[in-house]
């Protein structure tokens, strides 16, 4: 037998063995994050403006629960917003769609631009420049709580045909879970929106679908650490925070929960989408 052979530790299995701590902080009740300023926002955000290779590497997709929500043809024309390094890009044209993407982020735009052929610019969702009338859907995933509601849904508005749609999706860790929302916390994962969150939008909008669901990606210790990595808190913090976040998840993963670096974990998500419409005007 291999000294180094990986095994496989269930969600389950962990959860039998896990004890919450007596001062366990309890899970999120909002249904939208909390910033101080529309400047702390800002701020928060524009921490992607770097570490798109790790973040392409260590974010999961998106159920195909997801995309089966959008009601449009095969040939549509469909326009990511927030389009990242492209992880829900790539499942749109996958399907054949005719798929466009943007994101404030070079870093993210030139890493998607290095395995998607994809029309692709750098703008906001506020002010995409984009031609009105232009899209027949628009998706937004892990994108949506950055953005100023109000002109996101009137720009939408603006860019989409008279039948445009709107998804909005999350894969948020599965904090239901209590072993996982001690790991939310060290990762500082953003623990922010509550089981069963409402997103803010605004008119001509309206939630015509919804979609909840829990599923599990396969990780490797390192791999969760990688995941970490791509945190808009660790993106913004100093070498002194990131040391201290490492040595706290490294504690957390090998010698409390007993995990080897080899180990695959069953890490739980959970899923919200949205599919948004126009009301008749």
């Amino acid at each position: 037998m291999c000294d180094n052979q990986s095994s496989f530790r269930s969600s389950h299995t962990v959860s039998q063995a896990f004890v919450p701590p007596p001062n366990a902080p309890p899970v999120s009740q909002r249904d939208t994050p909390k910033f101080h300023s529309r400047e702390h926002r800002n701020l928060s955000a524009r921490a992607f403006e770097s570490g798109a290779y790790d973040y392409h590497k260590a974010r999961p997709s998106y159920p195909t629960h997801v995309l089966d929500m959008l009601e449009v043809s095969a040939n549509a024309k469909l326009l990511d917003v927030g389009c990242g390094t492209g992880k829900l890009t790539e499942q749109l044209k996958e399907r054949g769609h005719h798929v466009f993407a943007l994101d404030p982020s070079e870093d993210m735009v030139r890493t998607l631009q290095s395995h998607l052929e994809v029309p692709t610019w750098i703008a906001t969702a506020e002010q995409t420049s984009a031609a009105s009338g232009t899209f027949d859907a628009i998706t937004c995933a892990q994108t949506w709580h950055w953005l100023d509601a109000g002109l996101a849904s009137k720009e939408f508005d603006r860019i989409t045909s008279t039948s445009g749609q709107v998804l909005l999706v999350w894969n948020t860790l599965d904090v239901s879970v209590p072993w996982v929302h001690r790991l939310s916390r060290i990762m500082h994962s953003g623990d922010t929106l509550k089981e069963g969150f409402i997103p803010t939008f605004c008119d001509p909008w309206f939630i015509k679908k919804e979609v909840r669901l829990t599923w599990s990606q396969p990780m490797s210790v390192p791999s969760i650490h990688l995941l970490t990595h791509t945190r808009s808190y660790w993106l913004r913090s100093s070498d002194k925070t990131r040391e201290k976040v490492t040595a706290n998840l490294s504690w957390y993963l090998n010698e409390h929960l007993g995990f080897s670096d080899t180990d695959l974990i069953e890490l739980p998500y959970r899923c919200d989408a949205f599919l948004l419409s126009k009301k008749h005007r």
